[in-house]
């Protein structure tokens, strides 16, 4: 004699996976976010690493208007004599942050800061779309 499951039973196993899809779905959403904003602190600790070995080489940071594009290409050959020839990066382009949005660099008088806009790419925001200072990941 053949025994399956009964509609019951098989209901009673569907409300127990809904109940708990319930409790564990809230908790992953928006993780994803918060690994980007992680993602984004990484990435701006390694350029700041890229910025210390310029300013070590050549006794300053690059200026705001020369940005991290300096930590690629030397962009003044008579003010940076001992840059090398490979760089500062190990990629040849400067990295993106996760939202595929450039990297703000500025230099106040051997202040450095870099920022990220965000998702939004804009200026402020709140959550997702906050913008990232460096300072704010040390």
């Amino acid at each position: 004699m053949k025994r399956g499951f009964t509609l019951i039973e098989i209901m009673i196993v569907i409300i127990i996976l809904g109940l708990l899809a319930s409790m564990v779905v809230p908790n992953l959403i928006g993780q994803g976010e918060a690994a980007k904003q992680k993602l984004v602190c990484v990435q701006m600790k390694s350029i700041k690493d890229s910025l210390k070995s310029f300013k070590l080489e050549e006794g300053r940071y690059p200026t705001t208007q020369e940005g991290l594009k300096a930590l690629i290409k030397n962009p003044d050959p008579q003010k940076y004599k001992n840059y090398p020839s490979n760089g500062f990066l190990d990629s040849k382009s400067v990295p993106k942050d996760s939202w595929g949005n450039e990297f703000i660099y500025v230099n106040n008088n051997g202040d450095i800061d870099i920022i990220s806009l965000g998702a939004d790419g804009k200026e402020g925001g709140d959550g997702e779309n906050k913008d990232i200072k460096l300072s704010q990941c040390e």
